[in-house]
Protein backbone atom coordinates (compact mmCIF):
# COMPACT_ATOMS: atom_id res chain seq x y z
CA UNK A 1 0.00 0.00 0.00
CA UNK A 2 1.70 3.59 -0.91
CA UNK A 3 1.55 6.19 1.99
CA UNK A 4 -0.45 9.14 1.11
CA UNK A 5 0.88 12.53 2.41
CA UNK A 6 -1.59 14.61 4.97
CA UNK A 7 -3.12 17.42 3.18
CA UNK A 8 -1.02 20.71 2.98
CA UNK A 9 -2.66 23.89 4.66
CA UNK A 10 -3.69 26.45 1.92
CA UNK A 11 -5.77 29.09 4.15
CA UNK A 12 -5.73 30.21 7.78
CA UNK A 13 -8.79 31.68 9.36
CA UNK A 14 -8.55 33.75 11.94
CA UNK A 15 -11.56 34.86 14.46
CA UNK A 16 -12.76 35.02 17.61
CA UNK A 17 -14.09 32.63 20.27
CA UNK A 18 -15.87 31.96 23.61
CA UNK A 19 -11.88 31.73 24.90
CA UNK A 20 -10.10 34.08 22.92
CA UNK A 21 -9.00 34.02 19.40
CA UNK A 22 -7.94 31.09 17.13
CA UNK A 23 -7.08 29.91 13.67
CA UNK A 24 -8.68 26.98 11.94
CA UNK A 25 -6.50 25.26 9.08
CA UNK A 26 -8.01 24.81 5.32
CA UNK A 27 -6.80 22.49 2.94
CA UNK A 28 -7.38 23.49 -0.82
CA UNK A 29 -10.53 22.05 -1.19
CA UNK A 30 -11.65 23.96 1.69
CA UNK A 31 -12.35 21.30 4.32
CA UNK A 32 -11.26 21.87 7.81
CA UNK A 33 -8.11 20.45 8.83
CA UNK A 34 -7.82 21.31 12.27
CA UNK A 35 -8.13 24.31 14.64
CA UNK A 36 -5.07 26.09 17.14
CA UNK A 37 -6.02 28.73 19.96
CA UNK A 38 -4.32 31.52 19.72
CA UNK A 39 -2.06 32.42 23.01
CA UNK A 40 -0.09 35.55 23.78
CA UNK A 41 0.39 38.03 20.86
CA UNK A 42 -1.75 37.53 17.43
CA UNK A 43 1.62 39.20 15.98
CA UNK A 44 3.93 36.34 16.64
CA UNK A 45 1.60 33.67 15.58
CA UNK A 46 1.02 35.17 12.29
CA UNK A 47 5.17 36.18 12.40
CA UNK A 48 5.96 32.20 12.94
CA UNK A 49 3.21 30.87 9.52
CA UNK A 50 4.50 33.31 7.69
CA UNK A 51 8.22 32.46 7.96
CA UNK A 52 7.24 28.67 7.64
CA UNK A 53 4.81 28.73 4.61
CA UNK A 54 2.92 32.01 3.47
CA UNK A 55 -0.49 30.95 3.29
CA UNK A 56 -3.17 33.05 2.16
CA UNK A 57 -5.00 34.50 5.54
CA UNK A 58 -8.98 34.43 5.89
CA UNK A 59 -9.97 37.41 7.90
CA UNK A 60 -13.40 39.01 8.35
CA UNK A 61 -11.87 42.85 7.58
CA UNK A 62 -8.24 43.92 6.63
CA UNK A 63 -8.67 47.06 8.20
CA UNK A 64 -9.11 45.36 11.52
CA UNK A 65 -6.86 42.42 11.20
CA UNK A 66 -3.61 43.98 9.27
CA UNK A 67 -2.93 47.60 10.74
CA UNK A 68 -2.04 46.14 14.13
CA UNK A 69 0.24 43.65 12.87
CA UNK A 70 2.23 45.89 10.67
CA UNK A 71 2.84 48.17 13.52
CA UNK A 72 4.17 45.12 15.29
CA UNK A 73 6.90 44.67 11.71
CA UNK A 74 4.69 41.38 10.29
CA UNK A 75 3.81 41.36 6.88
CA UNK A 76 1.88 38.63 5.12
CA UNK A 77 2.02 37.91 1.91
CA UNK A 78 -1.65 36.77 1.09
CA UNK A 79 -5.48 37.35 2.52
CA UNK A 80 -9.03 36.84 1.58
CA UNK A 81 -11.06 39.93 2.87
CA UNK A 82 -14.32 38.21 4.05
CA UNK A 83 -16.44 41.66 4.13
CA UNK A 84 -14.58 42.99 0.88
CA UNK A 85 -15.36 39.70 -1.16
CA UNK A 86 -18.93 39.67 0.29
CA UNK A 87 -19.78 43.00 -1.39
CA UNK A 88 -18.04 41.55 -4.76
CA UNK A 89 -20.29 38.16 -4.82
CA UNK A 90 -23.72 39.35 -3.27
CA UNK A 91 -24.60 41.98 -6.46
CA UNK A 92 -22.41 39.91 -8.95
CA UNK A 93 -24.96 38.71 -11.94
CA UNK A 94 -21.92 36.21 -12.81
CA UNK A 95 -23.35 34.22 -9.94
CA UNK A 96 -26.92 32.79 -10.68
CA UNK A 97 -27.98 32.05 -6.74
CA UNK A 98 -26.30 34.29 -4.42
CA UNK A 99 -29.48 33.81 -1.92
CA UNK A 100 -27.49 32.79 0.87
CA UNK A 101 -24.80 35.22 0.68
CA UNK A 102 -27.46 38.22 0.57
CA UNK A 103 -29.31 36.64 3.97
CA UNK A 104 -26.05 36.92 5.50
CA UNK A 105 -26.59 40.30 6.22
CA UNK A 106 -24.22 40.75 8.99
CA UNK A 107 -20.93 40.49 6.77
CA UNK A 108 -22.65 44.04 4.63
CA UNK A 109 -21.03 46.19 7.51
CA UNK A 110 -18.86 48.88 6.60
CA UNK A 111 -15.02 48.49 7.45
CA UNK A 112 -13.51 48.08 10.85
CA UNK A 113 -12.65 51.39 11.87
CA UNK A 114 -8.75 51.86 11.62
CA UNK A 115 -6.17 51.25 14.63
CA UNK A 116 -4.85 54.46 15.81
CA UNK A 117 -1.01 54.63 15.41
CA UNK A 118 -0.36 53.86 18.57
CA UNK A 119 -1.70 50.46 18.96
CA UNK A 120 1.38 48.87 18.46
CA UNK A 121 1.38 45.68 19.72
CA UNK A 122 -2.37 44.28 19.50
CA UNK A 123 -2.36 41.93 22.54
CA UNK A 124 -5.20 40.01 21.37
CA UNK A 125 -7.83 42.18 24.15
CA UNK A 126 -10.07 43.36 21.46
CA UNK A 127 -10.15 44.36 17.84
CA UNK A 128 -11.39 48.00 16.87
CA UNK A 129 -15.15 48.49 16.73
CA UNK A 130 -17.59 47.99 14.46
CA UNK A 131 -16.70 46.14 11.16
CA UNK A 132 -18.34 42.31 10.07
CA UNK A 133 -18.49 39.52 12.57
CA UNK A 134 -15.01 38.59 13.79
CA UNK A 135 -16.67 34.88 15.42
CA UNK A 136 -14.18 32.18 14.24
CA UNK A 137 -17.41 29.74 12.80
CA UNK A 138 -18.88 32.64 11.39
CA UNK A 139 -16.07 33.63 9.25
CA UNK A 140 -15.68 29.94 8.15
CA UNK A 141 -19.33 29.92 7.42
CA UNK A 142 -19.00 33.20 5.49
CA UNK A 143 -15.55 31.56 3.69
CA UNK A 144 -17.60 28.72 2.72
CA UNK A 145 -20.53 30.39 1.36
CA UNK A 146 -18.18 32.81 -0.70
CA UNK A 147 -15.80 29.50 -2.61
CA UNK A 148 -19.40 27.79 -3.60
CA UNK A 149 -20.63 31.29 -4.78
CA UNK A 150 -17.20 31.74 -7.28
CA UNK A 151 -17.52 27.76 -8.19
CA UNK A 152 -21.12 28.47 -9.35
CA UNK A 153 -19.90 31.49 -11.16
CA UNK A 154 -20.53 31.93 -15.09
CA UNK A 155 -16.78 32.50 -15.69
CA UNK A 156 -15.06 31.86 -11.76
CA UNK A 157 -12.08 32.45 -12.97
CA UNK A 158 -12.41 35.77 -13.40
CA UNK A 159 -14.54 36.53 -10.59
CA UNK A 160 -11.59 34.52 -8.60
CA UNK A 161 -8.56 36.69 -9.93
CA UNK A 162 -10.97 39.86 -8.87
CA UNK A 163 -12.07 38.59 -5.35
CA UNK A 164 -7.83 37.78 -5.17
CA UNK A 165 -7.29 41.57 -6.50
CA UNK A 166 -9.54 43.45 -4.19
CA UNK A 167 -8.27 41.11 -1.17
CA UNK A 168 -4.58 42.36 -2.28
CA UNK A 169 -5.78 45.79 -2.58
CA UNK A 170 -7.14 45.57 1.48
CA UNK A 171 -3.44 44.07 1.90
CA UNK A 172 -1.80 47.77 -0.10
CA UNK A 173 -4.21 50.12 1.50
CA UNK A 174 -2.99 49.26 5.11
CA UNK A 175 0.46 49.27 3.36
CA UNK A 176 0.25 52.10 2.48
CA UNK A 177 -0.56 54.14 5.42
CA UNK A 178 1.79 52.10 7.54
CA UNK A 179 4.62 52.90 5.44
CA UNK A 180 3.66 56.34 4.70
CA UNK A 181 3.94 58.95 1.95
CA UNK A 182 7.68 61.07 2.45
CA UNK A 183 6.76 64.01 2.83
CA UNK A 184 9.05 67.34 3.68
CA UNK A 185 7.02 69.52 6.88
CA UNK A 186 9.35 72.64 5.66
CA UNK A 187 8.49 72.22 2.27
CA UNK A 188 4.67 71.97 2.50
CA UNK A 189 5.18 74.62 5.11
CA UNK A 190 7.02 77.42 2.62
CA UNK A 191 4.34 76.88 -0.22
CA UNK A 192 1.72 77.58 2.50
CA UNK A 193 3.48 80.57 3.30
CA UNK A 194 3.93 81.45 -0.06
CA UNK A 195 0.53 81.31 -1.43
CA UNK A 196 -1.40 82.01 1.48
CA UNK A 197 0.99 84.48 3.27
CA UNK A 198 2.30 84.99 6.71
CA UNK A 199 0.21 83.07 9.44
CA UNK A 200 -1.42 85.57 12.07
CA UNK A 201 -0.14 85.00 15.72
CA UNK A 202 -3.77 86.08 16.75
CA UNK A 203 -5.41 82.90 14.95
CA UNK A 204 -7.04 84.68 12.37
CA UNK A 205 -5.93 84.68 8.89
CA UNK A 206 -2.65 84.66 6.85
CA UNK A 207 -2.05 87.59 5.13
CA UNK A 208 -2.98 86.67 1.38
CA UNK A 209 -6.83 85.60 2.31
CA UNK A 210 -7.15 88.19 4.23
CA UNK A 211 -5.87 90.36 1.71
CA UNK A 212 -8.49 88.85 -0.72
CA UNK A 213 -11.76 88.83 1.91
CA UNK A 214 -11.19 92.48 2.59
CA UNK A 215 -11.28 93.05 -1.61
CA UNK A 216 -14.29 91.08 -1.74
CA UNK A 217 -15.92 92.76 1.01
CA UNK A 218 -15.12 95.97 -0.19
CA UNK A 219 -16.10 95.75 -3.42
CA UNK A 220 -19.61 94.29 -2.11
CA UNK A 221 -19.66 97.51 -0.24
CA UNK A 222 -19.94 95.11 3.18
CA UNK A 223 -17.29 95.24 5.52
CA UNK A 224 -19.11 92.52 8.01
CA UNK A 225 -20.13 89.83 5.74
CA UNK A 226 -19.06 86.05 6.45
CA UNK A 227 -17.47 84.71 3.45
CA UNK A 228 -17.90 81.25 4.63
CA UNK A 229 -21.53 81.26 4.84
CA UNK A 230 -22.91 80.58 1.85
CA UNK A 231 -26.86 82.09 2.82
CA UNK A 232 -25.44 85.40 3.73
CA UNK A 233 -22.40 85.48 0.74
CA UNK A 234 -25.31 84.73 -1.56
CA UNK A 235 -27.43 87.90 0.00
CA UNK A 236 -24.57 90.07 -0.57
CA UNK A 237 -23.84 89.20 -4.01
CA UNK A 238 -27.66 89.92 -4.92
CA UNK A 239 -27.73 93.45 -2.74
CA UNK A 240 -24.53 94.26 -5.43
CA UNK A 241 -26.21 93.23 -8.18
CA UNK A 242 -24.55 89.36 -8.46
CA UNK A 243 -27.76 87.23 -9.58
CA UNK A 244 -26.09 83.94 -9.04
CA UNK A 245 -27.52 80.97 -7.63
CA UNK A 246 -24.88 79.33 -6.10
CA UNK A 247 -20.88 80.36 -5.74
CA UNK A 248 -19.06 77.82 -7.96
CA UNK A 249 -16.37 78.80 -9.62
CA UNK A 250 -18.20 78.19 -13.09
CA UNK A 251 -21.26 80.18 -12.15
CA UNK A 252 -19.52 83.43 -10.96
CA UNK A 253 -17.31 83.53 -13.58
CA UNK A 254 -20.57 83.91 -16.09
CA UNK A 255 -20.93 87.65 -14.57
CA UNK A 256 -18.79 90.59 -14.50
CA UNK A 257 -18.31 92.30 -11.60
CA UNK A 258 -15.49 93.56 -9.48
CA UNK A 259 -16.65 91.07 -6.78
CA UNK A 260 -15.52 88.23 -9.09
CA UNK A 261 -11.91 87.75 -9.20
CA UNK A 262 -11.20 88.44 -5.75
CA UNK A 263 -13.70 86.24 -4.74
CA UNK A 264 -12.15 83.54 -6.92
CA UNK A 265 -9.30 83.93 -5.22
CA UNK A 266 -10.35 83.92 -2.10
CA UNK A 267 -12.24 80.80 -2.51
CA UNK A 268 -9.37 79.27 -3.71
CA UNK A 269 -6.95 79.85 -0.96
CA UNK A 270 -9.28 79.47 1.68
CA UNK A 271 -9.84 75.43 -0.21
CA UNK A 272 -5.86 75.24 0.12
CA UNK A 273 -6.10 77.07 3.63
CA UNK A 274 -8.73 74.46 5.25
CA UNK A 275 -8.20 71.17 3.33
CA UNK A 276 -4.34 70.97 3.26
CA UNK A 277 -3.09 73.69 5.56
CA UNK A 278 -1.13 74.03 9.04
CA UNK A 279 -3.93 72.10 10.33
CA UNK A 280 -3.86 69.21 8.22
CA UNK A 281 -0.14 68.77 8.52
CA UNK A 282 -0.65 68.88 12.14
CA UNK A 283 -2.82 65.87 12.17
CA UNK A 284 -2.50 63.98 8.97
CA UNK A 285 1.62 64.13 8.92
CA UNK A 286 3.88 62.34 11.59
CA UNK A 287 7.48 61.53 11.41
CA UNK A 288 8.27 62.92 8.12
CA UNK A 289 5.13 61.09 6.71
CA UNK A 290 1.83 61.57 5.16
CA UNK A 291 -0.56 58.45 6.46
CA UNK A 292 -3.83 58.66 5.19
CA UNK A 293 -6.92 56.30 5.27
CA UNK A 294 -7.62 54.65 1.90
CA UNK A 295 -11.28 53.00 1.92
CA UNK A 296 -10.72 49.93 -0.80
CA UNK A 297 -14.12 49.62 -2.82
CA UNK A 298 -15.04 53.83 -1.64
CA UNK A 299 -16.70 53.58 -4.33
CA UNK A 300 -19.14 51.71 -6.14
CA UNK A 301 -17.46 51.22 -9.36
CA UNK A 302 -14.42 49.48 -7.33
CA UNK A 303 -12.22 52.85 -7.06
CA UNK A 304 -10.84 53.53 -3.82
CA UNK A 305 -11.75 56.20 -1.99
CA UNK A 306 -10.08 57.68 1.09
CA UNK A 307 -11.84 58.51 4.91
CA UNK A 308 -8.81 60.86 6.26
CA UNK A 309 -6.04 62.96 4.96
CA UNK A 310 -7.81 63.61 1.11
CA UNK A 311 -5.07 61.11 -0.26
CA UNK A 312 -7.30 61.31 -3.95
CA UNK A 313 -7.87 65.14 -3.19
CA UNK A 314 -4.27 66.53 -3.14
CA UNK A 315 -3.55 69.60 -5.00
CA UNK A 316 -0.84 68.96 -7.69
CA UNK A 317 0.66 72.36 -5.87
CA UNK A 318 1.62 70.18 -2.83
CA UNK A 319 3.77 67.74 -5.28
CA UNK A 320 6.59 69.53 -4.10
CA UNK A 321 6.92 68.56 -0.64
CA UNK A 322 6.75 64.70 -1.68
CA UNK A 323 10.57 63.95 -0.90
CA UNK A 324 12.43 60.98 -0.89
CA UNK A 325 14.61 59.91 2.08
CA UNK A 326 18.47 60.39 1.87
CA UNK A 327 19.99 57.68 0.19
CA UNK A 328 16.34 56.74 -0.97
CA UNK A 329 14.16 57.98 -4.18
CA UNK A 330 11.09 57.32 -5.74
CA UNK A 331 9.82 56.04 -8.60
CA UNK A 332 6.49 57.31 -10.12
CA UNK A 333 4.50 55.70 -12.78
CA UNK A 334 0.73 56.76 -14.10
CA UNK A 335 -0.84 54.86 -16.90
CA UNK A 336 -1.21 56.95 -20.40
CA UNK A 337 -5.24 56.86 -21.07
CA UNK A 338 -5.98 53.74 -19.10
CA UNK A 339 -9.80 53.78 -19.74
CA UNK A 340 -10.10 54.24 -23.59
CA UNK A 341 -7.22 51.28 -23.55
CA UNK A 342 -9.93 49.02 -21.06
CA UNK A 343 -12.60 49.76 -23.39
CA UNK A 344 -10.68 48.36 -26.47
CA UNK A 345 -9.57 45.38 -24.51
CA UNK A 346 -13.43 44.57 -23.09
CA UNK A 347 -14.98 45.38 -26.75
CA UNK A 348 -12.31 43.73 -28.65
CA UNK A 349 -11.92 46.89 -30.72
CA UNK A 350 -8.66 45.80 -32.40
CA UNK A 351 -8.87 49.17 -34.68
CA UNK A 352 -9.12 51.08 -30.69
CA UNK A 353 -6.28 49.06 -29.92
CA UNK A 354 -4.18 49.40 -32.86
CA UNK A 355 -4.61 53.10 -32.35
CA UNK A 356 -3.16 52.60 -28.47
CA UNK A 357 -0.47 50.60 -29.43
CA UNK A 358 2.94 52.06 -28.50
CA UNK A 359 1.79 55.85 -28.32
CA UNK A 360 -0.24 58.16 -27.53
CA UNK A 361 -4.07 56.50 -27.72
CA UNK A 362 -4.95 60.24 -28.48
CA UNK A 363 -2.47 61.03 -31.22
CA UNK A 364 -3.32 57.09 -33.22
CA UNK A 365 -6.88 58.18 -32.99
CA UNK A 366 -6.17 61.59 -34.95
CA UNK A 367 -3.97 59.06 -36.93
CA UNK A 368 -6.25 56.85 -37.85
CA UNK A 369 -8.28 59.22 -39.50
CA UNK A 370 -11.09 59.39 -37.08
CA UNK A 371 -10.71 63.12 -35.92
CA UNK A 372 -9.34 66.32 -37.13
CA UNK A 373 -7.02 67.17 -34.09
CA UNK A 374 -5.74 65.40 -30.45
CA UNK A 375 -7.72 67.64 -28.54
CA UNK A 376 -10.79 66.51 -30.31
CA UNK A 377 -10.23 62.85 -30.07
CA UNK A 378 -9.70 63.25 -26.30
CA UNK A 379 -13.00 64.98 -26.15
CA UNK A 380 -14.85 62.42 -28.04
CA UNK A 381 -13.46 59.29 -26.62
CA UNK A 382 -14.28 60.97 -22.87
CA UNK A 383 -17.39 62.15 -23.74
CA UNK A 384 -18.16 58.47 -25.13
CA UNK A 385 -17.36 57.08 -22.02
CA UNK A 386 -19.45 59.32 -19.62
CA UNK A 387 -22.09 60.19 -21.61
CA UNK A 388 -21.86 63.68 -23.09
CA UNK A 389 -23.89 64.03 -26.16
CA UNK A 390 -24.08 67.58 -26.70
CA UNK A 391 -21.79 70.18 -27.88
CA UNK A 392 -18.11 69.01 -29.47
CA UNK A 393 -18.90 65.29 -27.59
CA UNK A 394 -22.07 64.95 -29.63
CA UNK A 395 -20.59 66.67 -32.52
CA UNK A 396 -17.87 63.48 -32.69
CA UNK A 397 -19.52 60.95 -31.11
CA UNK A 398 -20.97 59.67 -34.34
CA UNK A 399 -17.22 59.45 -36.46
CA UNK A 400 -15.78 57.45 -33.10
CA UNK A 401 -18.97 55.07 -33.97
CA UNK A 402 -17.86 54.72 -37.30
CA UNK A 403 -13.98 54.31 -36.29
CA UNK A 404 -14.57 52.25 -33.37
CA UNK A 405 -18.09 50.57 -33.84
CA UNK A 406 -16.93 47.38 -31.40
CA UNK A 407 -15.90 49.98 -28.43
CA UNK A 408 -18.84 52.22 -28.88
CA UNK A 409 -21.29 49.68 -28.84
CA UNK A 410 -20.15 48.54 -25.72
CA UNK A 411 -20.77 51.74 -24.03
CA UNK A 412 -24.08 52.53 -26.05
CA UNK A 413 -25.40 49.45 -24.91
CA UNK A 414 -24.11 49.55 -21.14
CA UNK A 415 -26.25 53.08 -21.32
CA UNK A 416 -29.69 51.26 -22.88
CA UNK A 417 -29.30 49.08 -19.92
CA UNK A 418 -28.82 51.44 -17.19
CA UNK A 419 -32.06 53.50 -19.27
CA UNK A 420 -33.99 50.30 -18.44
CA UNK A 421 -32.88 50.00 -14.94
CA UNK A 422 -30.60 47.20 -15.92
CA UNK A 423 -27.50 46.36 -14.09
CA UNK A 424 -24.27 45.90 -16.08
CA UNK A 425 -20.67 43.82 -14.86
CA UNK A 426 -17.48 44.67 -15.21
CA UNK A 427 -14.76 42.85 -16.73
CA UNK A 428 -14.00 40.23 -14.35
CA UNK A 429 -17.28 40.60 -12.55
CA UNK A 430 -18.10 43.25 -10.35
CA UNK A 431 -22.20 44.73 -11.13
CA UNK A 432 -23.48 47.73 -10.60
CA UNK A 433 -26.21 48.46 -7.94
CA UNK A 434 -29.54 48.83 -8.97
CA UNK A 435 -31.62 51.61 -9.02
CA UNK A 436 -33.28 52.86 -6.14
CA UNK A 437 -37.19 52.51 -6.00
CA UNK A 438 -37.31 56.19 -6.21
CA UNK A 439 -36.18 56.02 -9.35
CA UNK A 440 -38.13 53.24 -10.47
CA UNK A 441 -41.18 54.97 -9.21
CA UNK A 442 -40.29 57.85 -11.04
CA UNK A 443 -39.05 56.28 -14.55
CA UNK A 444 -42.23 54.32 -15.07
CA UNK A 445 -44.59 57.10 -13.52
CA UNK A 446 -43.71 59.03 -16.33
CA UNK A 447 -44.51 56.54 -18.97
CA UNK A 448 -48.32 56.13 -17.84
CA UNK A 449 -51.05 57.48 -20.44
CA UNK A 450 -52.02 60.71 -18.14
CA UNK A 451 -48.56 61.57 -17.17
CA UNK A 452 -48.06 65.44 -17.21
CA UNK A 453 -45.02 66.94 -19.66
CA UNK A 454 -43.43 67.67 -16.33
CA UNK A 455 -43.27 64.12 -15.00
CA UNK A 456 -42.62 62.53 -18.87
CA UNK A 457 -39.15 65.47 -18.50
CA UNK A 458 -37.94 64.10 -15.32
CA UNK A 459 -38.69 60.18 -16.34
CA UNK A 460 -36.29 61.20 -19.48
CA UNK A 461 -33.54 62.53 -17.05
CA UNK A 462 -34.18 60.32 -14.96
CA UNK A 463 -33.36 57.49 -17.37
CA UNK A 464 -30.46 59.45 -19.30
CA UNK A 465 -28.85 60.14 -15.91
CA UNK A 466 -28.70 55.97 -15.25
CA UNK A 467 -27.40 55.78 -18.67
CA UNK A 468 -24.76 57.53 -18.71
CA UNK A 469 -24.02 56.19 -14.95
CA UNK A 470 -24.37 52.96 -16.28
CA UNK A 471 -22.14 53.36 -19.45
CA UNK A 472 -19.37 54.86 -17.41
CA UNK A 473 -19.41 52.19 -14.51
CA UNK A 474 -18.42 49.15 -17.28
CA UNK A 475 -15.36 51.31 -18.15
CA UNK A 476 -14.48 52.81 -15.13
CA UNK A 477 -15.10 49.32 -13.00
CA UNK A 478 -12.68 47.36 -15.26
CA UNK A 479 -10.35 50.21 -15.40
CA UNK A 480 -9.95 49.83 -11.46
CA UNK A 481 -9.83 46.18 -11.84
CA UNK A 482 -7.03 46.42 -13.89
CA UNK A 483 -4.99 48.99 -11.44
CA UNK A 484 -5.73 46.90 -8.54
CA UNK A 485 -3.91 43.59 -10.78
CA UNK A 486 -1.23 46.33 -11.30
CA UNK A 487 -0.97 47.14 -7.61
CA UNK A 488 -1.09 43.07 -6.77
CA UNK A 489 2.02 41.95 -9.04
CA UNK A 490 3.89 44.62 -7.93
CA UNK A 491 3.61 44.32 -4.59
CA UNK A 492 4.78 40.92 -4.97
CA UNK A 493 7.77 41.73 -7.21
CA UNK A 494 9.06 44.40 -4.75
CA UNK A 495 8.55 41.76 -1.62
CA UNK A 496 11.31 40.00 -3.56
CA UNK A 497 13.99 42.71 -3.38
CA UNK A 498 16.95 41.50 -1.26
CA UNK A 499 17.17 44.18 1.89
CA UNK A 500 19.31 46.85 1.88
CA UNK A 501 22.44 46.66 4.44
CA UNK A 502 21.20 49.03 7.85
CA UNK A 503 23.84 51.75 6.95
CA UNK A 504 21.80 52.10 3.70
CA UNK A 505 18.63 52.18 5.58
CA UNK A 506 18.04 55.89 6.59
CA UNK A 507 14.34 55.90 6.16
CA UNK A 508 11.71 56.52 8.86
CA UNK A 509 8.94 54.25 6.94
CA UNK A 510 7.54 51.07 10.13
CA UNK A 511 9.67 48.09 10.42
CA UNK A 512 8.62 46.45 7.72
CA UNK A 513 9.54 48.94 4.86
CA UNK A 514 12.75 50.07 6.77
CA UNK A 515 14.91 48.14 4.39
CA UNK A 516 12.74 47.35 1.14
CA UNK A 517 11.44 49.17 -1.65
CA UNK A 518 7.88 49.70 -1.30
CA UNK A 519 4.39 51.33 -2.81
CA UNK A 520 3.96 54.94 -1.18
CA UNK A 521 1.25 55.79 -2.99
CA UNK A 522 -2.10 54.73 -4.96
CA UNK A 523 -4.21 57.52 -7.15
CA UNK A 524 -6.39 55.39 -9.38
CA UNK A 525 -3.93 54.87 -12.12
CA UNK A 526 -0.65 56.43 -10.55
CA UNK A 527 1.83 54.89 -8.15
CA UNK A 528 4.64 56.06 -5.91
CA UNK A 529 7.11 54.02 -5.11
CA UNK A 530 9.41 54.61 -2.21
CA UNK A 531 13.52 52.66 -2.85
CA UNK A 532 16.66 52.97 -1.84
CA UNK A 533 18.25 54.34 -4.53
CA UNK A 534 20.49 51.52 -5.67
CA UNK A 535 17.39 49.48 -6.50
CA UNK A 536 15.44 52.16 -8.30
CA UNK A 537 16.54 51.17 -11.83
CA UNK A 538 15.32 47.54 -11.03
CA UNK A 539 12.34 48.73 -9.28
CA UNK A 540 11.00 50.72 -12.77
CA UNK A 541 11.63 47.70 -14.41
CA UNK A 542 9.02 45.43 -11.80
CA UNK A 543 6.66 48.66 -12.46
CA UNK A 544 6.39 47.99 -16.20
CA UNK A 545 6.81 44.49 -15.85
CA UNK A 546 3.24 44.82 -13.40
CA UNK A 547 1.39 46.73 -15.93
CA UNK A 548 2.13 44.16 -18.73
CA UNK A 549 1.40 41.10 -16.68
CA UNK A 550 -1.46 43.04 -15.49
CA UNK A 551 -2.58 43.42 -19.36
CA UNK A 552 -2.39 39.90 -19.85
CA UNK A 553 -4.17 38.51 -16.83
CA UNK A 554 -7.24 40.57 -17.05
CA UNK A 555 -7.23 40.32 -20.34
CA UNK A 556 -5.66 37.08 -21.82
CA UNK A 557 -4.19 37.49 -25.24
CA UNK A 558 -6.10 40.39 -26.26
CA UNK A 559 -3.19 42.61 -28.03
CA UNK A 560 -3.61 45.72 -25.89
CA UNK A 561 -0.62 47.55 -24.14
CA UNK A 562 -0.68 49.45 -21.21
CA UNK A 563 2.50 52.05 -21.63
CA UNK A 564 3.38 53.96 -18.72
CA UNK A 565 4.79 57.24 -17.68
CA UNK A 566 8.08 56.39 -15.72
CA UNK A 567 10.13 58.58 -13.77
CA UNK A 568 13.09 58.27 -10.93
CA UNK A 569 13.32 61.43 -8.93
CA UNK A 570 13.97 62.63 -5.83
CA UNK A 571 10.81 65.07 -5.46
CA UNK A 572 7.74 64.53 -6.94
CA UNK A 573 7.33 67.61 -8.70
CA UNK A 574 10.06 67.13 -10.23
CA UNK A 575 10.45 65.16 -13.44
Amino acid sequence: MRATSAPETAWLVLGRTAAGFAAAALDAGGAELGRVDIEGVLADFVATREEEDARRWVWSDTAGWYGPLLDAGVRVARCHDLRLVHAILRDSALIPQAAELRAAVAWDAGATEAPTPDAALFELEELPAAGPPEDLDEALAEFARQRAAIASAADPGRLGLLVAAESAGALIAAELRAAGLPWDVAAHEAILTAVLGERSGSGGLPAHVQEAADQVRAALDDPTVSLDSQPKLLRALHRAGVLVESTSRWELAQHEHPVIAPLLEYKRLARLLSANGWSWLDEWVRDGRFRPVYVPAGVVTGRWASSGGGALQLPRLLRAAVRADPHWTLVVADVAQLEPRVLAAMSSDRALAEAARGRDLYAGVVEAGAVPTRAEAKVAMLGAMYGATTGDSGRLLPRLRRAYPDAMALVDEAARVGERGGVVTTWLGRSSPPPPESWLRLRHGGAVVDASAADEARARRAAGDRGRFTRNFVVQGTAAEWALVWLAELRRLLAEFAPVAPADAATRSGAVFARRPHLAFFLHDEIIVHTPRARADAVAQAVADAATTAGRMVFRAFPVDFPLELRITDAADKG
